[in-house]
């Protein structure tokens, strides 16, 4: 079995790929699980990686979240590129030469104008807040090094995923965990809300890491692939069915604190290329995903 190196195994993807690893049916690979490193302490990327050199990476660590990257823009720089480049260049000092799977996102696309939906990879990217600058930076060094160094380096473009165990930062998640509460007593029949009248294209988790892995095998040198639903959902939509779901009557209450800056009103992406150079295609149907973070949350809240 090949060796695979996940950093950021304590997230939210980390944690339910780390499951399917180690408890699915995944016979491809055997999960490291080596000490914890600090993205900014290359002595200790040294240390993670002495024990062995795993023959692929997905490198999911870094500083995720939009807001944070506006109160601390210099850390989202630090963390999500400079990171980057100290783990190329641990693995390099180790003597890697496997394939380098680095995880981005769709934010890098940042406004974009409706005729240009869905949006696909022919898009330049355009950010418009620290974390996507910081990933649209990363995205370059990758690339850099795919044409400098012999191992296979591919950049995926995730856009909004979704799931059970992901925090209530996250809006889905957020209303969820709203929707959880007042089903059992513990709140108002009241949400509050930010700008729910957005579209997005939300994903299943269990759908990014089956791609993540088809890309570890099939994703092509140097490539960049968008890795979404291609359909859009509006946070209003989800919302509904959710408490539809929960078989709960909420009322929707906008609070000001909840707005985001720059806010992109639709978001739609094509996974054609994505689809097309690997098979994959999205399985996870969006009200069995939406169940599944109810009842993830019914269980967190429910006092014991």
């Amino acid at each position: 079995m090949k060796q695979l190196l996940v950093t950021g195994l304590s997230g939210f993807v980390g944690r339910h790929l780390q499951a399917c690893l180690t408890q699915g049916s995944q016979t491809d690979w055997q999960l490291l699980q080596p000490g914890r490193a600090e993205l900014l302490q290359p002595d200790s990327l040294d240390s993670m990686l002495a024990p062995q050199c795993p023959h692929a990476v997905i490198h999911l660590a870094g500083q995720t979240f939009v807001p944070e990257s506006f109160r601390d823009p210099a850390q989202t720089l630090q963390v999500n590129l400079i990171g980057t480049l100290n783990l190329l260049q641990a693995l390099k000092r180790r003597g890697f030469a496997g394939t380098f799977l680095y995880v981005s996102s769709g934010d890098v696309y940042g406004q974009v104008a409706e005729h240009a939906l869905p949006i696909d990879e022919t898009l330049a990217p355009q950010p418009r807040n620290p974390y996507a600058v910081s990933k649209a930076a990363a995205e370059l060094l990758c690339r850099q090094w795919s044409h400098v160094e012999p191992w296979r380096i591919v950049v995926v473009r995730s856009f909004n995923h979704i799931g059970p165990g992901q925090g209530e930062s996250f809006v889905v998640s957020n209303m969820a965990r709203q929707i959880a509460r007042v089903r059992l007593g513990l709140q108002p029949p009241c949400l509050e809300v930010g700008d729910i009248d957005v579209t997005r294209d939300f994903l299943d988790v269990q759908d990014v890491i089956a791609a993540y892995l088809l890309l570890l095998h099939k994703g092509r040198n140097g490539e960049i692939y968008n890795l979404c639903s291609g359909r859009e959902r509006s946070v209003r939509e989800l919302i509904v069915e959710m408490a539809g779901l929960a078989e709960v009557n909420v009322e929707l209450v906008q609070d000001p604190a909840r707005m985001r800056r720059a806010e992109q009103r639709r978001v739609m992406g094509s996974s054609d290329k994505l689809q097309r150079e690997t098979g994959w295609k999205p399985a996870v149907n969006i009200t069995e995903t939406l169940r599944r973070v109810l009842s993830d949350w019914d269980a967190r809240e429910r006092p014991r």
